[in-house]
């Protein structure tokens, strides 16, 4: 007699879960979205209004005095107001540069591949030293393939032209902290390096931004960096420890601040090129 016992399957009364992938916990930049405060945009009318009420007195009377002088005030007038106006255009036009790169990195992340493909060529529209890569881009049939290609070209090109910024602002930096004599004067000076490498990095990218264009890129730039600098913790980590050492930080004094000033450079110039890339991060 055969007493081995039978297979059987053992059901569980509830339905198992499903094993699904993490979603990454990086933050990233949200797009750029411009709420204007009513007071802020009533006070700048108040002051713009009264002082072109006032310009404008001010040229009726000169024409009242002599002609001449009259027009002589109209022509500074306007060519103040035209110098004002080519401002403001370009404050929006940084403005619109960095909504388009939100759009951009939404359309390229969205795997649809008619989408993926028109930001790819709107995006080396504004690159005309990349555009040679156009015909392959035709080629592909994916939007993985798209995305691949953008990497291996253009995205790995404005890498390289990153870090030689990067480098060169760390070199700068390095020599201001060793001719500068006082720290609060290297602290302003690294501070002006760091911004200007940052509208460097975008007009390497295609921006020229303003002043407000600039301020919407620093918190953009600050959101990037908190993905960027996860490469970098243990360089820096490494840095720290060997500035608090008290024998190292008597032998080379200043050389380790500037060293760590470097290093501050070449990640900044990695977050600002994460905030104007339109590629999405791997």
């Amino acid at each position: 007699m055969d007493t081995a016992p039978e297979p059987f399957l053992l059901l569980e009364p509830d339905v198992a879960p499903r094993l699904e992938a993490m979603s990454s916990i990086s933050p990233t930049a949200e797009p750029f979205r411009w709420r204007a405060s009513p007071a802020l945009v009533g006070a700048g009318i108040l002051a713009f209004g009264f002082a072109i009420l006032w310009a404008a007195w001010l040229v009726s009377a000169l024409f009242d005095h002599w002609g001449a002088l009259g027009w002589a005030g109209l022509v500074v007038l306007l060519t103040g107001l035209s110098l004002i106006g080519a401002g403001i255009g370009r404050e929006l036009g940084g403005l619109a540069a960095l909504r388009r790169v939100d759009q951009l990195r939404a359309a390229l992340a969205s795997g649809e591949a008619a989408r993926v493909e028109k930001a790819a060529r709107r995006w080396l529209e504004a690159l005309p030293q990349q555009a040679g890569i156009l015909p392959a881009l035709a080629a592909a049939d994916t939007p993985e393939s798209v995305l691949a290609l953008l990497r291996a070209g253009p995205g790995q090109a404005l890498r390289d032209a990153t870090d030689i910024l990067g480098r060169t602002a760390a070199l700068q930096s390095i020599a201001i902290v060793a001719a500068t004599p006082s720290p609060a004067l290297d602290a302003v000076t690294i501070g002006w390096c760091g911004l200007r490498l940052i509208r460097q990095v975008a007009e390497l990218h295609g921006m020229r931004p303003g002043i407000l264009g600039t301020l919407v890129l620093l918190q953009k730039t600050a959101l990037a960096a908190a993905t960027v600098a996860a490469a970098e913790i243990a360089v820096n980590t490494a840095t720290h420890a060997m500035i608090a050492h008290p024998l190292l930080r008597h032998l080379a004094g200043d050389i380790a601040g500037a060293g760590v000033a470097a290093r501050r450079m070449i990640v900044l110039a990695r977050a600002a090129a994460a905030a104007c890339s339109p590629i999405p991060r791997e």
